[in-house]
C-alpha cells in the first residue's frame, strides 16, 4: 500500500472516529439522521438534501465537498432504510 493511500485511509478512520464519538455522546443524532433520510430518500438530489438538513439540525457537519467518510455515512443511512423497508 502506498504512503498516499495509507494517509487517505488514516484520514477516513479519523473522521469516522469523530463521527462515532458524536453519535455515542448524543443518541438523538442517529434517530434524527434516519428521520431526515426517510423524509428525502426518494427525492432528486436526496443525499444533498439529507446532508444539508443533518448539518443544520445535529452536531454532525457534512460540508459541501464530501469526504469518503461523508459518503459512507450517507450510504449507510440508505442501507438502514433498505433494511427497514425489508422488514415491512
Amino acid at each position: 500500500m502506498s504512503s498516499a493511500e495509507e494517509s487517505r485511509q488514516a484520514k477516513v478512520i479519523d473522521e469516522l472516529r469523530v463521527f462515532i464519538k458524536k453519535v455515542l455522546s448524543d443518541p438523538t443524532i442517529a434517530v434524527k439522521s434516519v428521520e431526515i433520510a426517510r423524509k428525502y430518500r426518494n427525492q432528486p438530489n436526496a443525499n444533498e438534501l439529507i446532508a444539508r438538513e443533518i448539518s443544520a439540525n445535529t452536531t454532525i457537519r457534512i460540508p459541501e465537498s464530501w469526504s469518503r467518510a461523508d459518503h459512507m455515512f450517507l450510504e449507510i443511512l440508505d442501507e438502514v432504510l433498505d433494511d427497514e423497508e425489508a422488514l415491512y
